[in-house]
């Protein structure tokens, strides 16, 4: 979660048993898996190191497009996802007023190799950035890349990924990789999509807390029901990781109806009843996205007048010290959202417009931000700009519902 605050030699694996033995050899599945992303998700997390000799220097890169000329559909669809953008311009102004200890807080997730860190020492002159130029398998722009391939897929130069589904061959570039079921299970996620319990809390609540989510779900019993954050958030293996900056995704998350119950004396009421049919964690999930629900009347030629909205939402205050409001909706609940009006006779009907706002708490961060604009550095000022023209524009319309015309 961001928040403004003040200044303030590589391992060849060569048999079965060897592969076994990096997930967790002898252990029963699900402690493999655990033992496999206790290793994986070390922090801090450890430099590569030098490449094996036998390495060509596209073997070696750990730049995506290097990744991509083999695996072009997966680098083609990760360029296109959030994944790729979490060192955006809203993340970088930040940085400018933290420390290195609060800075690698955030690039835990946003960038968590040990060689992004280190580049980013360098750009904001933090007291331990690296004395020597980096090497050369690591490109210049590593640390505004975001989460790049190698932060889930290589360690120590070795290559890591989920079970094949075909043939592999046995000469393949890198030495091979190392296969293991943790790539298809939920806890791999949770590195970055759940806080510990001991993580930062409002209102007694994690403030990162999705995996708790889907994991008190029925998403995630066992049976013919169950689905893992990859089987919704990558299907068929797609590094996209569409959520709710998709509006097809977020479609697919929700049920929203409309009627119109009748008061008396020209009274009525418009209840829109909004279902988590299809998100297997609350939504949103946290607290920066927002989902508004607005009320009109409408009369005959298409002219009316706004009623009221509402918002679904985990609400805060900008430094995030305060709950405002909690309207999520956990997974399978629904909730009932009254608007109630006067119209006395005449040729009207009631309009819901549902609208999503992603980066609904990034846009009050930023706006902030810029009310104190004389007490930043001024090299955050045009980064600050374009975060919150960035977030401003992931806002779309949902959907549009009426109830029929009243007489």
């Amino acid at each position: 979660m961001l928040k403004l605050i003040s200044r303030a030699g590589p391992l060849r694996l060569l048999a079965v048993c060897a592969l076994a033995l990096l997930a967790g050899c002898g252990d029963k599945p699900e402690a493999a898996v655990e033992t496999f992303l206790k290793r994986h998700w070390a922090e801090p997390m450890p430099p590569q190191g030098t490449p094996p000799a036998a390495f060509s220097t596209l073997e070696a890169s750990l730049n995506p497009q290097a990744c991509g000329q083999c695996h072009a559909e997966q680098y083609a669809a990760w360029r296109e996802s959030l994944h790729s953008k979490t060192m955006g311009p809203g993340l970088r102004w930040q940085l400018m007023l933290m420390n290195q200890e609060q800075g690698n807080r955030c690039l835990r997730c946003h960038t968590p190799l040990a060689e992004q860190k280190a580049l980013l020492a360098l750009e904001y002159g933090w007291p331990n950035a690296p004395k020597q130029p980096p090497p050369d398998f690591v490109p210049a722009d590593l640390g505004h890349q975001g989460l790049v391939c190698a932060a889930c897929h290589v360690r120590g130069h070795q290559r890591f990924g989920p079970p094949p589904r075909g043939e592999v061959a046995k000469d393949g570039p890198h030495g091979g990789f190392v296969a293991t079921e943790a790539f298809q299970d939920s806890r791999f996620c949770a590195h970055c999509h759940q806080f510990p319990d001991n993580g930062p809390r409002l209102a007694g609540k994690l403030q990162e807390d999705t995996y708790a989510q889907w994991a008190a779900s029925g998403y995630a019993q066992d049976g013919p029901g169950r689905q893992t954050c990859q089987s919704c958030h990558m299907p068929d293996r797609q590094h996209r990781w569409r959520g709710i900056h998709d509006p097809d995704m977020t479609r697919r998350a929700v049920d929203v109806t409309l009627k119109l119950v009748p008061l008396g004396g020209g009274r009525h009421e418009a209840v829109a009843t909004v279902r988590n049919t299809g998100a297997g964690h609350h939504f949103p999930t946290y607290m920066v996205p927002k989902v508004e629900l607005v009320f009109y009347r409408r009369d005959a030629g298409g002219g009316g007048v706004e009623l009221g909205r509402h918002v679904i939402g985990w609400n805060v205050d900008t430094p995030i010290t305060r709950e405002l409001s909690d309207t999520r909706l956990a997974a399978g609940e629904a909730r009932d959202f009254r608007q109630s009006f006067h119209a006395a006779g005449g040729d009207w009907r009631v309009e819901l417009v549902v609208r999503v706002l992603p980066a609904e708490h990034y846009e009050r961060i930023y706006r902030d931000a810029l009310e104190n604009a004389d007490q930043l550095p001024a090299a955050a000022l045009p980064p600050l700009r374009r975060a919150l023209e960035e977030a401003v524009a992931t806002r779309y319309e949902l959907l549009r519902i009426e109830t029929g015309a009243e007489p």
